[in-house]
Order: structure tokens, then sequence, then C-alpha cells
């Protein structure tokens, strides 16, 4: 996430001492090994009203996404294809550092970065979701939560907007007289591949898999691999001040990849 927010939490210096010499010795705060990802528990359909919904626990960091699906208009340069728009709110909520009011660029930036990864990969046959090609189509619109903040919410707003994605059901229709009918009947989207959001973030001279709150504020810079379950890498971000080099870039996908073992295998989890 940017850093506008989060650089109101300062860390006492005996902390970054700490967290400093744990990791030298390969070791980190939380028990955790240098490469290991937090425990994940997912819970699917959990918003009524929603068309598909999730709430994903990422060790202490809770992100809730629902689905919502809206016959609406295509866009111009891709006039047989469906619709996805996803945004994200960050509110007192999830963390005092959380501030209300409209869209920030925090906010905007984890809707982008799910946004980017889910539609570049892609993971829904996009096409699918036209019902009158430049007229009609299906919109996706994936709504975020964060409801507890404990780092990393790239990786946990992902699998949630994924899972939301993997439970959703959409209307079947019919067209009369070049008018949709919707049905009572639903059906699930069409999926085309699961994507895996996986970050690391570079704390001196350590890569960190999954970082947590106090990783975060420390971290030099992050970035974050999205992954379809090929192993291909559809989209790439990178956050904060600092920078990798090439060699830490090299390494940062290999632990990402290894990673997204494991958010795959929480994913096939829904039936």
């Amino acid at each position: 996430m940017a850093e506008s927010r989060l650089s109101v939490k300062v860390i006492p210096t005996l902390r970054k001492d700490l967290l400093l010499a744990s990791l030298k010795r390969g070791e980190r705060l939380d028990g955790r090994g240098m490469q290991e990802y937090r425990s994940v528990k997912l819970q699917c359909n959990v918003v009524g009203k929603a068309e598909g919904s999730a709430l994903v626990q990422l060790g202490n960091t809770k992100v809730i996404a629902g689905l919502k699906t809206v016959l609406t208009n295509p866009f111009p340069d891709a006039p047989d294809q469906g619709v996805l728009i996803v945004n994200a709110e960050l509110t007192p909520l999830a963390s005092p550092l959380f501030e209300p009011g409209p869209p920030r660029e925090e906010d905007i930036e984890l809707a982008r970065i799910v946004d980017r990864g889910i539609r570049s990969a892609p993971a829904i046959d996009f096409g699918k979701l036209s019902i009158i090609p430049g007229s009609k189509v299906w919109g996706l619109f994936i709504d975020i939560y964060p409801l507890d903040y404990d780092g990393n919410l790239v990786d946990a707003a992902g699998m949630a907007a994924m899972a939301a994605l993997l439970s959703g059901k959409v209307p079947k229709t019919a067209v009369e007289d070049n008018r949709v009918v919707v049905l009572e009947e639903k059906e699930n989207l069409p999926v085309l591949t699961k994507v895996a959001f996986v970050t690391i973030a570079k704390v001196g001279e350590f890569l960190l898999v999954d970082p947590s709150l106090e990783e975060e504020m420390l971290a030099d810079a992050r970035i974050t691999f999205s992954f379809t379950e090929r192993g291909e890498i559809c989209a790439i971000q990178k956050m904060g001040a600092g920078s990798f080099s090439i060699e830490e870039i090299l390494e940062a996908q290999e632990l990402a990849e290894k990673a997204s073992k494991q958010v795959f295998q929480v994913l096939s989890q829904i039936a």
C-alpha cells in the first residue's frame, strides 16, 4: 500500500532493533521462518445479498469481499466483453491507521492490484458475460473491506476477491426482441483460472514472505506477484520507496511462486 497513512505509526527503536536482530538469526518475531506464510482461513457465502462473497483470515488480518452482478453497458473498446470493477475501502474499523472519508491512494492502489491480477490472467472468460454485444453485458462488481489489519492486505484481499468469484453465481438470460430477459436459474461464473497474489517485503538485506504489519512498517519496499494456476506471472506491483536489485526480484519471484501453492490450496476448497 502507499506509505501516507502508514507513516503515522512509529515503531519504537528498541522494537526495530529487536526485529532486525531476529531477522539476522533467521527468525521472525511471530515465530515464522523467513519464507513461511501465515495460516489462512476461508469462508464463502458470508454475505446473503451478494451473488458471491468470502471472508479471509490471513494470520490476524481479515478481509471480506462481496460480488454483485449487474446488467450494464460494455466498455467502448470491448463491446463483446463483460465488465469487471473492483473497489476497496480502508476504514478505521480495520485499523486506526485508516481514516474515514472519500477513497484515497491506498484504497485505489489495493483495488487496482486485485483488478489487474484478475483481469490480466484472465481469471474470467469475459466473452461469455456478453449478452447483446455492444449493448448489454454482465458487470462484475467486487467490493473489498478489510476488517482487521495486521499486514499484507493485498494477499488477503486477492484471496477474498478470487473466492467471491469462485463461489459466485450469475442469472441465466434469454434475448427476446433485442431485449434481455433475466431468468430465475443461476449458473457459475465462467472462471478460466484461479489467481494467487503473493507479497514479498524487503527489510534491509532480507526478503520476507507475507509480511506482518511490523515488517511492513520496517520494509524498504514490497513487491506483489500474481500467478495463474499454471505458474504464469500475470501481474507485478512494486510498493514503497526502496528498490529491488535484479537478483532480489528473481529471488522474490521464486519465493512468491513457492508460496502461491499454499494460496491455491486454500482456493481449491471452493466447490
